[in-house]
């Protein structure tokens, strides 16, 4: 049984036709369009993190807001770039918003991904050390929060206050949350190191690697890859695995007029130098849709799909977009909803 949830950017921008003029629009719009995703049964809320950008940055105030505002739907992040994180201070927060919410947190993590900022983690005050660059910077942080909310001591007591030598783990801890934690994965062979680590997998609509087959075959066989590294590693519990998809069904004439013209197929480019492979958004007729989205690979060998969401189109507008999901083109793919 597969589970879907939505994607949002969270963009704001004060300018005509936008229903998020600000900051507090998006963060409250987020909020709401959960509790509307909820009432239709989808499993999960999930948002994206994008530093010195006009959306959504700072996502635990947020995922504890949805999660005392709902009492059923997943929350998570796809994903929070680790290059601007304190891993300890993340531990913290997490463990928080997981408790809040019931323990619904469902934690994306990655290296990020490309920005318009410039040496931007730098910003922050974090350097990759010497002889090591910003992946191996956000895979070692990684590490660390991962300890952290495993309940590892990372911290030693002070005897001359306490009378004992002994080491301290971080407070909250949050149980279960060690196994919620998903990896962001752009390339086969990240995809085998979050294997290794024992997080979870989340593919979204870019992977930076092409080999010339379907995008949706290439992150198949990243899916497929990851499942061998995980028996591999000896993991005793069955790992989640999420896609994401560009998914815009066309109902309505204002949805030709917003999205007519969007439809695509898999897109080739270089990305940092590096080419990569983009995948289609799918726009139009939601049983043509459903039909596609049944077989494409990726999607068939994932268990958790993410929509992506237009958010500045409103809530209101996004909640038909998701209801037009639940009820014509999930269902294909494998989805019923919750009770």
């Amino acid at each position: 049984m597969k589970k879907i949830g939505f994607l949002s950017f969270g963009h704001w921008r004060d300018a005509a036709g936008s229903e998020t003029r600000s900051a507090a629009d998006s963060l409250l719009q987020t909020i709401e369009l959960a509790e509307a995703a909820e009432e239709l049964g989808v499993d999960g809320a999930f948002v994206r993190v994008h530093h010195f950008e006009r959306q959504l940055a700072s996502p635990f105030p947020l995922l504890a807001a949805i999660g005392a505002r709902t009492r059923r739907i997943e929350i998570g992040t796809g994903v929070i770039d680790m290059r601007y994180e304190n891993p300890l201070y993340m531990a913290e927060e997490a463990a928080a918003a997981d408790l809040i919410s019931g323990g619904r947190l469902q934690l994306g993590v990655s290296r990020g991904s490309p920005e318009t900022v410039l040496r931007g983690a730098e910003a922050f005050g974090y350097i990759p050390p010497e002889g090591t660059d910003a992946a191996e910077l956000a895979r070692s942080k990684t590490e660390l929060f991962l300890q952290a909310i495993d309940g590892a001591a990372v911290a030693r007591t002070d005897p001359a206050r306490t009378g004992v030598s002994g080491g301290l783990a971080i407070q909250p801890q949050s149980p279960g949350l060690r196994e919620r934690v998903w990896w962001g994965s752009g390339t086969r062979a990240t995809g085998r190191w979050a294997a290794a680590q024992g997080m979870n997998l989340q593919s979204s609509t870019l992977l930076t690697e092409d080999t010339g087959v379907p995008f949706d075959q290439l992150q198949a066989e990243q899916i497929a890859l990851y499942r061998q590294a995980w028996q591999e590693a000896g993991h005793t519990r069955t790992p989640r695995i999420s896609v994401s998809r560009s998914v815009l069904p066309v109902t309505e004439e204002i949805d030709e007029i917003y999205f007519g013209a969007q439809a695509h197929d898999d897109q080739v480019g270089l990305l940092e130098g590096v080419r990569s492979r983009f995948g289609r958004t799918y726009v139009g007729d939601p049983a043509r849709i459903a039909e596609e989205l049944s077989a494409d690979e990726a999607v068939k060998a994932a268990d958790y799909i993410l929509f992506t969401v237009p958010n500045q189109l409103g809530v209101a507008y996004n909640a038909r977009i998701l209801e037009t999901i639940t009820r014509h083109i999930a269902p294909a793919i494998g989805w019923s909803a919750s009770s």
